[in-house]
C-alpha cells in the first residue's frame, strides 16, 4: 500500500476530504518509524500505511485514518503528545493516545470471565469510539501478518483475537472485521480442521462461482418480474461459521451442504418480506 492509494481511495468518497493532513501525518511518521522494521523484514512504515488503508476502506473520517497513520509513534518512536497536538490537533492525538493505553493492556488469563472484563475496560477507555476502530484496524493487519510471529505468541495472538477482539468488532457493527478476524484466528487456533476445510472446500467448491451467478441471475430475474429494486451478493460462507455448524450440529465436513450464502438488499421494508416470500415459493 502506497499512500497515494489511501488518498485515491478518500477521495472518492469525500472529495472534500483534509488530503494534506493526511500527506503530512504520513510523512511524520515515515519521518519517525526511519529505520525500524518488521518481523517481516519489512519497513515498519508498511504497517501504519496499511492500517490507514483498511479505515479508508471503512470509509472513517479524516481524523481516524490521519490516527492509523501515527498509531505507532507515541509508543514506538521518540515523537510526543505536543508534536502530535500541534500538527495535527486533539482529536487524533486523543485517537492515537487511546491506541497506545489499550495496547499496553497486558491479557494474563483467557477465562471467559475475564475476557469479557477486559473488554469491558477497553470500552471504557476508549472514550472515543474511533479508538476501538483504529485498534481493530491494526489487528486486523498484525493477524494478517501473524505467520511471522514464533508458533507459542500466534497462539496467544490468535486466542486474545478471538476472545477480546472479534467481540468488539460484533458489538461496533463491523462484520466484515469480525468475519475476517475470525477466519484468521481459527486458521492459527484449529490449523488442522482449517487445513481440512480448506481442502474440502477447494475439491468440493470449484464450480461455486458458476453456481453463484446462476441463482442471483434468477433472482434478478424474480425481481424485476416484480417490479422490485435490489442488490444481490452472493458468496461462500466463511470457513469459521462453517466450522461452527459442523460443531453445533456434529456433523463431519461431508455433511454440511449449505455452505454459500445469498444477501439481497432493497429499499424498503416491506420489500424485504415480498423478496423472501418470492424466493421460499421458488425454493422450498
Amino acid at each position: 500500500i502506497r499512500i497515494q492509494d489511501i488518498l485515491d481511495k478518500v477521495q472518492s468518497v469525500r472529495p472534500d476530504a483534509d488530503l494534506a493532513m493526511l500527506q503530512r501525518a504520513y510523512i511524520f511518521s515515515a519521518s519517525h518509524h526511519s529505520g525500524q522494521v518488521r518481523l517481516s523484514g519489512e519497513p515498519y512504515l508498511s504497517h501504519p500505511l496499511e492500517v490507514a488503508y483498511i479505515l479508508a476502506d471503512l470509509r472513517m473520517d479524516d481524523a481516524t485514518i490521519a490516527a492509523g497513520l501515527l498509531h505507532d509513534t507515541l509508543e514506538d518512536t521518540k515523537a510526543t503528545r505536543e508534536e502530535l497536538t500541534s500538527m495535527f490537533g486533539a482529536a487524533v492525538t486523543g485517537i492515537v493516545e487511546g491506541v497506545s493505553k489499550i495496547s499496553q493492556i497486558h491479557f494474563e488469563s483467557k477465562e471467559e470471565a475475564q475476557a469479557e472484563n477486559i473488554r469491558k475496560m477497553i470500552m471504557a477507555m476508549a472514550e472515543d469510539i474511533r479508538v476501538l476502530v483504529v485498534k481493530l484496524a491494526d489487528r486486523v493487519h498484525n493477524m494478517r501478518t501473524l505467520q511471522f510471529q514464533k508458533p507459542h505468541k500466534q497462539m496467544l495472538i490468535a486466542q486474545e483475537t478471538m476472545d477480546i477482539y472479534v467481540p468488539l468488532a460484533n458489538r461496533l457493527g463491523l462484520h466484515r472485521i469480525k468475519l475476517e478476524l475470525e477466519d484468521l484466528s481459527f486458521m492459527y487456533l484449529k490449523p488442522d480442521i482449517y487445513s481440512q476445510l480448506t481442502d474440502w472446500l477447494e475439491r468440493n467448491h470449484s464450480s461455486d462461482q458458476a453456481y453463484i451467478e446462476k441463482v442471483a441471475d434468477e433472482l434478478q430475474k424474480m425481481l424485476s418480474d416484480n417490479k422490485i429494486k435490489g442488490e444481490i451478493r452472493g458468496r461462500l460462507k466463511h470457513k469459521y461459521s462453517i466450522y461452527r455448524k459442523l460443531i453445533a450440529q456434529g456433523l463431519s465436513v461431508d455433511q454440511v451442504h449449505d455452505v454459500i450464502a445469498f444477501r439481497i438488499l432493497v429499499d424498503k421494508v416491506k420489500h424485504c418480506y415480498a423478496v423472501l416470500g418470492l424466493a421460499h415459493a421458488q425454493w422450498r
